[in-house]
């Protein structure tokens, strides 16, 4: 999906280092707002698959490097969980001027104590989704040995090793923590809340979850993310979060508000977005889906391959037009199952092929029809297949126009016929 490199000032005057990921049709239906775990950055993999989850379900996501991370301006040593909470107010006010205001709220870890704190701050915020986030914000602190902390107190500052990483904190860092109370914040979040914990998590214990959730108030969710780790280092585990994320939070960002365009049959939108690999991003009139290939051919199997989607085509247009048919005629037709099968053969292997390749390809199709039909109902739904508008398309020749660049204005309507 697009992912747009951008740059906002906070508070202090400091210019912190940003991405908007938009869906791969770029037009999004909400925006979020997302805060990366401690120490870590907007570009952990975890973050950007999560991201691209959301994209698929057109929510364009804002993910920033919080002051001294990343590629943010700063000095980490002067920063604290309250500075934390200032960026994330900054960076709504960056997103609601430029393009609109954030209508979810997602914080992994310590960014998820710092969004259940932001979130009262930001009237823009209809939900909100943490990730492996402690009950109390101090809870941090178990990452410093007793002496780091000991330095800090007494000197004023002390460097620390967190993840073979060198990091410099001052006194005020553990004096701020110890001064958030969470569990009122969390009281008094007035919004839905999606609470994800791994059980397995040995970084932040799966009982911050317990705690945070019983602080919650209603409406209020829990899921579990089945053996994952704290970071969501295998990427399996982040979609799976961020596609729970963007399902739970469709009920509350509006997305009944989609673009007009989406609801005209007459427009069918596809867009898909390739970047490494062959995994691929695409939005089809609003919905997203991922497609690739099988391993063996290069790809990761993540999704359907395209020929995937072809064969799914041409079943469920058969299942519906055998519907309206029935429907029509008013026959007992209780459902209808169709399988597709498609795989190349030799021009002589097919039957009743008026073409000549040296290979072709070959769809096979079978139907099950559920009820109190008679023979000849059968035998007509069975016509009846053969004129799904996909079917027709597949056996006629079809004309493809290929233009280099983006569509520049909508294409003039031509009319559908579901039959």
């Amino acid at each position: 999906m697009p992912d747009t490199p951008l740059s906002f000032p906070n508070r202090r005057g400091e210019q912190l280092s940003a991405r908007l990921a938009l869906p791969v049709d770029g037009a999004p239906v909400a925006y979020a707002l997302f805060a990366h775990c401690f120490t870590c950055s907007k570009d952990l993999k975890a973050v950007t698959e999560i991201v691209r989850a959301l994209g698929r379900a057109g929510i364009a996501t804002l993910r920033f490097d919080f002051t001294g991370l990343g590629e943010s301006e700063g000095d980490f040593a002067d920063t604290t969980l309250s500075h934390n909470v200032d960026d994330l107010l900054d960076a709504t006010d960056f997103l609601e001027r430029r393009y609109a205001a954030p209508g979810l709220l997602i914080g992994h870890s310590l960014g998820g104590a710092a969004v259940l704190q932001a979130a009262g701050r930001m009237p823009s915020v209809r939900a909100v989704a943490t990730i492996g986030a402690p009950f109390e914000a101090n809870h941090v602190t178990h990452l410093f040995s007793t002496s780091e902390r000991d330095e800090a107190y007494a000197t004023g500052a002390a460097t620390a090793t967190i993840a073979g990483r060198t990091f410099r904190v001052r006194k005020e860092f553990f004096e701020d923590l110890e001064e958030h109370s969470m569990q009122r914040h969390i009281r008094d979040l007035g919004r839905p809340l999606l609470v994800l914990h791994s059980p397995t998590d040995n970084v932040v214990g799966v009982d911050n979850a317990r705690l945070i959730f019983e602080a919650a108030r209603h409406p209020k969710s829990f899921l579990s993310l089945h053996q994952a780790d704290h970071l969501l280092i295998r990427r399996q585990d982040a979609r799976f979060a961020g596609e729970m994320i963007a399902s739970w939070a469709a009920a509350y960002l509006g997305r009944d508000q989609a673009p007009a365009w989406q609801a005209d049959i007459q427009d069918n939108r596809t867009v898909v977005r390739t970047e490494t690999g062959l995994r691929t991003e695409a939005m089809s009139n609003g919905f997203g889906l991922l497609l690739d290939e099988p391993v063996a051919v290069g790809g990761t199997n993540t999704g359907p391959t395209p020929y995937d989607l072809l064969a799914t085509a041409l079943a469920a247009c058969t299942s519906m037009t055998l519907r309206l048919y029935a429907d029509r005629k008013r026959w007992p037709l209780a459902a209808v199952m169709v399988e597709v099968d498609h795989r190349k053969v030799h021009a002589e292997d097919s039957q009743g092929s008026e073409t000549t390749p040296a290979r072709l390809d070959l769809f096979e199709r079978h139907i099950l029809v559920e009820g109190p039909l008679d023979e000849q109902q059968r035998a007509r739904l069975l016509e009846i297949a053969d004129r799904c508008p996909v079917h027709r398309t597949l056996w006629s020749q079809a004309r493809i126009v290929t233009h280099l660049g983006e569509r520049s204005a909508p294409r003039e309507a031509s009319p559908y016929h579901p039959l």
